[in-house]
């Protein structure tokens, strides 16, 4: 990641304001880029975007609907960004049970508008889809996915972003290879890191229980994950983007994703919490194995590709992962600043190893 190659780069982000979308602006205003964004109206209360005044890092905060074509068209032609970030999505599992028409309208036809409007713009070079590790047929395997394995789905979130690997591959091919645009797409696992919200996910579940004082529900203590924080992924999205500018052999599919011991339990990231945090153990009531939809027991990525072919590696355990997390809700809870408190772990991170150019 080369500091001084984004320095003043227009990139253009959808889903901006979301959890990961706020943490890619805030690494994105570091590295010194103009940067544009395009996206629903906030999403949850509270709001990381909101909370770090992210708005103020933006050259311009469109809003609206990637279903939107007409006006994510203009937008992006307004915005004439050398380099796109697609992380607008329907991102819940079990939202997409309750919801799997706007799920897939979002997953599936969404990325199709945005991958189109960028093939249609003329300024714009590199393109970095963001899919998800769920998008690979879940057979429950020890061992890690690779990008070649079989995409799939149970649910249809996963299905979903399923189709948009698809979906991606095909605007890559037909439409993108003779052409100077390079796109990659990235397969994540569950980011965890400060600022999330979101409904049905682990550990905003955990914080909520201790701000209303209510018991913690697990639906599954022994489902284990590829946890990683939100930064790692985000580092590897930055380093492919700048991959696919200045080189066409990185038009791939990618998984990112943690070493493999940090592949944990559910029961182990709510101990591990609780230990760190003793003043916020939350009593804990574990929901019967049959109740809800389904959902994956166990989930790996192998990472080993681009580890190999660009040379990103986690630079955090879990451990350090969870600590960061914790870090951020105590300065929550503390009513601290939280612009300068993310901005300042981003920075800190973003040091480690020396890998920003100076």
């Amino acid at each position: 990641m080369d500091k001084a190659f984004w320095k003043g780069k227009r990139v253009f982000v959808t889903g901006h304001t979301g959890f990961k979308g706020t943490w890619l602006v805030m690494m994105l205003h570091q590295l010194g880029a103009k940067i544009y964004g395009y996206s629903l109206d906030i999403p949850s209360t509270p709001s990381l975007f909101v909370l770090c005044e992210v708005s103020s890092l933006l050259e311009e905060d469109f809003r609206g609907d990637i279903c939107d074509l007409e006006k994510l068209k203009s937008s992006m032609l307004k915005s004439a960004p050398e380099v796109v970030f697609h992380l607008a999505a329907q991102p819940l599992v079990r939202l997409s049970y309750i919801d799997p028409f706007t799920t897939y309208k979002t997953n599936v036809m969404g990325t199709l508008n945005v991958l189109m409007c960028a093939s249609y713009n003329p300024e714009v070079k590199s393109i970095l889809s963001v899919t998800t590790d769920k998008c690979y047929e879940n057979k429950e395997w020890e061992q890690g996915y690779t990008e070649e394995d079989e995409l799939g789905g149970h649910d249809p979130y996963s299905s979903s972003k399923a189709c948009a690997e698809i979906v991606s591959k095909s605007i890559r091919s037909s439409f993108l290879a003779k052409s100077n645009k390079v796109m990659a797409t990235a397969r994540a696992g569950n980011v965890i890191g400060g600022g999330d919200w979101a409904q049905d996910r682990l550990i905003p579940d955990f914080m909520r229980s201790f701000l209303k004082n209510e018991t913690l529900e697990i639906r599954s203590p022994g489902s284990t994950r590829p946890w990683q924080h939100v930064m790692e992924p985000l580092r590897g999205y930055i380093d492919l983007a700048e991959a696919c500018f200045n080189d066409p052999k990185y038009a791939q599919a990618w998984n990112l994703g943690p070493n493999d011991e940090d592949c944990k339990s559910v029961e182990y990231i709510v101990n591990h919490l609780a230990e760190i945090m003793p003043n916020h153990k939350p009593s804990i009531n574990i929901l019967p194995q049959n109740q809800g939809p389904h959902e994956a027991n166990f989930l790996k990525l192998n990472c080993s590709k681009i580890k190999r072919e660009l040379g990103w590696v986690p630079y955090l355990s879990l451990n350090q992962s969870l600590a960061l997390t914790a870090e951020w809700y105590l300065a929550y809870f503390e009513k601290k600043e939280l612009k300068e408190f993310t901005a300042q772990q981003i920075k800190t991170y973003l040091n480690q190893e020396n890998k920003i150019a100076k």
